[in-house]
């Protein structure tokens, strides 16, 4: 299927070794730096709206429309990104209303409009009907809206743009003369996981993409996954691999979804004073958690490591009282 996709990133994002963190830990690290990915602070969201707004815009949109938590990252990054295009953006967040801060308070400052319903599951049917109503308040205002519904239809399209970015990382490993045994990376639709280990897999590459959970249990994200890989081979024309080179650990939720955890704030602290790096506590600190944790348990093979910085560092300032806490 023919790809719309519009320029937003900087590519190739840098590739980097982490020496002291490496020491710290005993076995090599390398990071993936997503955060630096270009407009709107950045993140893995960036390559996904390259393909998703590539898809509105060739449709002849005019304003875009989502749904997610109300310090979501994704939401951040339309907001963002849409300015930059000049489309209206409509966020239907989830829950009640929030103190105005991190990721939400960017939301504001990129002018989108945002609604908020009752919901706490990304899945719950009621987000669905909330698009479609916040869809035809755009329409009634003489708008073309175009809707991205990650745990939806839009699912596959942005997994694709995951899957086409394993060839940046193919490459990276070759420059940089290493063969690592694993990725590791944050999951919370799971999108990013799914594309990478579906890319990697047609690379022929021996990694296998660790997917530490922030929000759902083991079972359900294993599901969902698996069944947007097949749909992205499937969009995309590609065979789908007989087995995904995919793990998913769900022990680093903590307290939920959006919540510090003692480990998140321990491995955020870690990495901010081994490399001068800084994580949020919400997705990459878990994710750097889950990485030092399977360490830890020797359940990750031998060879090199790569952390997929996935950015969300808007999540840091709305965590004030808990890092500052930690940091103390």
């Amino acid at each position: 299927m023919t790809a719309h996709l519009v320029p937003l990133g900087r590519w190739p994002t840098p590739f980097e070794p982490a020496p002291r963190l490496s020491a710290s830990l005993g076995r090599e690290i390398w990071f993936k730096r997503e955060d630096l990915a270009g407009p709107a602070l950045g993140g893995n969201k960036i390559r996904q709206l390259e393909w998703l707004l590539g898809a509105a815009l060739a449709e002849g949109a005019d304003a875009v429309l989502t749904t997610a938590a109300a310090q979501s990252n994704f939401c951040r990054a339309l907001a963002g990104t849409a300015a930059k295009l000049g489309l209206a953006c409509t966020l239907v967040l989830r829950g009640p209303p929030p103190p105005c801060q991190g990721n939400l308070l960017l939301d504001r400052l990129f002018g989108a409009e945002i609604r908020f319903v009752a919901a706490a599951d990304p899945w719950h049917p009621r987000l669905a009907a909330a698009l479609d109503e916040a869809a035809a308040s755009l329409r009634a205002r003489g708008y073309r809206p175009y809707a991205i519904h990650l745990p939806g239809a839009s699912a596959a399209l942005a997994a694709q743009a995951w899957a086409e970015a394993a060839a940046e990382l193919d490459a990276d490993w070759r420059a940089a003369g290493i063969d690592p045994a694993a990725l590791v990376v944050a999951a919370g639709s799971g999108l990013t996981a799914a594309g990478l280990a579906l890319g990697l897999a047609r690379a022929g590459r021996r990694c296998r993409v660790r997917a530490i959970s922030v929000q759902q249990p083991r079972a359900h994200l294993a599901a969902w996954m698996t069944d947007v890989a097949r749909r992205t081979a499937e969009r995309a024309g590609w065979p789908l691999p007989a087995a995904l080179p995919l793990d998913i650990d769900d022990a680093e939720i903590g307290p939920g979804y959006g919540m510090p955890s003692p480990a998140s704030l321990a491995a955020l602290l870690r990495v901010a004073r081994c490399e001068g790096v800084a994580l949020d506590p919400a997705y990459a600190g878990k994710a750097m958690a889950g990485l030092i944790a399977a360490l830890r348990a020797g359940t990750l093979p031998p060879g090199p490591v790569v952390f997929l910085h996935s950015g969300g560092l808007p999540g840091l300032f709305a965590a004030a009282d808990a890092v500052a806490g930690a940091a103390a």
